[in-house]
C-alpha cells in the first residue's frame, strides 16, 4: 500500500513588544519566577484587561506579510479550560472573528519546486504560564511570568505532504516574522513553537485521515523527527487493521519518543463566548494603509535585491536573506571587504558551520561582521592565503582577537617575496630529481596533475605561508624552463 502524509500547522508566534496583550506587566526573558505578572495576568476580582495596541499592530503586519485579508472587526472570545499554568481558567483568544483571514506563503523545495502554502487565518491571543520542574525533586513549579504575553496564532490549511515541506512552511513563517520585527524568533526561549497535525491516507483518496496533534516542537529539526515517527506509528497501525485515534501528543526530543497526552478536544469542549471585558477591535483603511507604508523589506524582496545587487545566485541569495539578522551581517561584511561572493562563501561555509555545531544564532556569533570583513581583505590583498585564513577564523572565534592581530602573532602572513619562494622552489626541484624528469617527459595533462606534488612540497616547506598564485607561477617558470 502506498500512503500519502498530510500535514497542518498551529504555530504560536509571541510578538516582540515590552508589555504583555492585556496588561503592563515586562514581557522581558529571564527574569526570577513570577515576578512579572500583576493583577490582571491573574483575572483578579475588580480588574480589567486593556488591549496593548502594539500587538495589535504586529499582527496586521503579519497579515500584511503574507497578502492576507485584514480584518477591519476582529472580537476576543473566552476559551475555557482548566491548566495549572493558567491561573485565570480561561485564554482570551479569537475564534470566529479572528485579525487575520486568508492568505498564503510561497515556499522553494530542495528540487527547486515551489509550492503555495494556503493560511487559513492568524488570531491574538495570550500566552499560559510554565511549568517548572527543575530542581523542585518530585513537585512542580508554576512561573506565571510568560502568562499574558501577547501571541499570534497562525493556522495554515493541510496542504503539506512531507515533514521537508512543513520545514520549509516554517523557515518561511520564522523567515518573515522576524524581518517584520514582530517577533526576536528564538525557539530556545519559546518565542516560536509548532503544533503539528498529521494523518496519513492511501494515496488517490480523497477524504482525511483522522488526524493527532504533536504539541509544543520548538525547533525545525525536532519537527522534522516527530512527524517522520508520528507518520511511522499511524501506518503501522492501519496496515496492522487498527484505527488512529484522535489526540493530542508530546514528542520526548532527548529520547526520540512520542507519547499520548490527552484526547484532542473539539471547539464546543471549551465553551468559546465573547469576552464581556474587551469591545470589538474596529480599525479602518488609514490604519491599515499606514502601517503597509512602514512595512520593513520582506524574505523574497530581499532576495531579489541580492541576486540583483551583489551578483549570487538565487541559492546563496535565498540562504543569506531568509534570515534578517543574517541578511544585515552579510551586508555589513560585505562592505567591510567589498567582496559579496567572499563574504558569502563565508558565511554560507565556515561562520554557519560553526553557528551549527555550537547552537548559536547568527546574534551570538563571537566574529563580528567588521571582523569578518577584515578577514578576507587579508586574503583578497594576499596578507594570507585562503588556507591559512581558516587557521585565522578559528583563532578568532575562540576569542584571541581580530584578523591582524591573530595573523601577528601567530607568524602568518603570507610569503610573497619572489627571492625566498624561488629558494624553496629550487630546493623542491633539486630534491626531486625523478619527479622533475617524470614532468617533463609527460604529455600536458599529465603534468597538470603532476604539478600537485611540488606544490605540496613547497606549500610544506613554508609550513603553508607560500603565496599560491606567485608558487605555480614560479614553479612552472622553473620546470618549463
Amino acid at each position: 500500500m502506498e500512503w500519502e502524509t498530510v500535514i497542518g500547522l498551529e504555530v504560536h508566534v509571541q510578538l516582540a513588544t515590552a508589555t504583555k496583550i492585556f496588561s503592563g506587566s515586562s514581557t522581558a526573558f529571564g527574569a526570577e519566577p513570577n515576578t512579572q505578572a500583576n493583577a490582571v495576568d491573574l483575572a483578579m476580582p475588580g480588574t480589567l484587561p486593556v488591549l496593548n495596541e502594539q500587538a495589535l499592530k504586529h499582527a496586521i503586519l503579519f497579515g500584511l506579510g503574507i497578502g492576507a485579508e485584514i480584518n477591519k472587526r476582529s472580537v476576543f472570545d473566552r476559551k475555557n479550560y482548566f491548566y495549572p499554568d493558567s491561573p485565570k481558567g480561561y485564554q482570551t483568544t479569537q475564534m470566529d472573528y479572528p485579525i487575520v483571514g486568508a492568505g498564503a506563503i510561497e515556499i522553494q523545495l530542495q528540487n527547486g519546486e515551489s509550492k503555495v502554502i494556503r493560511i487559513h487565518h492568524a488570531h491574538l491571543e495570550e500566552d499560559a504560564g510554565k511549568s517548572v520542574h527543575e530542581g523542585l525533586q518530585n513537585n512542580s513549579g508554576i512561573d506565571l511570568n510568560r502568562a499574558g504575553t501577547p501571541l499570534i496564532e497562525i493556522v495554515s490549511e493541510p496542504d503539506m505532504r512531507s515533514s521537508e515541506e512543513a520545514v520549509e512552511f516554517a523557515r518561511k513563517l520564522h523567515s518573515i516574522v522576524t524581518s517584520l520585527g514582530i517577533s526576536d524568533g528564538d525557539m530556545s526561549q519559546g518565542s516560536m513553537r509548532f503544533d503539528v497535525n498529521v494523518s496519513v491516507r492511501l494515496k488517490g483518496e480523497e477524504e482525511f485521515g483522522t488526524r493527532t496533534e504533536t504539541k509544543n516542537l520548538n525547533s525545525f529539526k525536532f519537527m522534522e523527527e516527530a512527524i517522520a515517527l508520528e507518520v511511522e506509528r499511524q501506518i503501522d497501525i492501519l496496515e496492522d487493521g487498527g484505527s488512529i485515534t484522535q489526540e493530542t501528543r508530546l514528542y520526548n526530543s532527548d529520547t526520540k519518543t512520542a507519547k499520548a497526552m490527552r484526547s484532542k478536544e473539539e471547539a464546543n469542549d471549551y465553551r468559546y463566548f465573547p469576552c464581556p471585558d474587551l469591545l470589538p477591535v474596529e480599525i479602518d483603511d488609514n490604519y491599515i494603509d499606514a502601517l503597509r507604508n512602514a512595512m520593513p523589506e520582506l524574505p523574497d524582496a530581499r532576495q531579489a535585491r541580492f541576486v540583483e545587487s551583489y551578483s549570487l545566485s538565487n541559492y546563496d541569495a535565498g540562504i543569506l536573506s531568509g534570515d534578517a539578522n543574517m541578511a544585515s551581517y552579510f551586508e555589513e561584511t560585505a562592505s567591510a571587504c567589498d567582496d559579496a561572493k567572499l563574504a558569502a562563501n563565508w558565511l554560507i561555509g565556515d561562520v554557519s558551520a560553526k553557528l551549527n555545531n555550537d547552537e548559536l544564532s547568527i546574534q551570538q556569533c563571537p566574529v563580528s561582521a567588521a571582523a569578518l570583513g577584515q578577514l578576507i581583505a587579508r586574503i583578497k590583498d594576499n596578507t594570507i592565503s585562503g588556507k591559512i585564513a581558516k587557521q585565522v577564523f578559528e583563532a578568532m572565534w575562540a576569542g584571541e582577537g581580530d584578523a591582524d592581530t591573530v595573523i601577528e602573532a601567530k607568524g602568518l602572513k603570507q610569503v610573497s617575496d619572489t627571492g625566498a619562494l624561488e629558494a624553496m622552489v629550487d630546493e623542491v626541484i633539486a630534491n626531486n630529481p625523478e619527479q622533475v624528469d617524470n614532468f617533463r617527459n609527460a604529455d600536458e595533462g599529465k603534468r597538470k596533475k603532476m604539478t600537485g606534488f611540488f606544490v605540496g612540497q613547497i606549500m610544506k616547506a613554508s609550513k603553508g605561508q607560500a603565496n599560491p598564485g606567485m608558487v605555480n607561477k614560479i614553479l612552472m617558470a622553473k620546470l618549463n624552463g
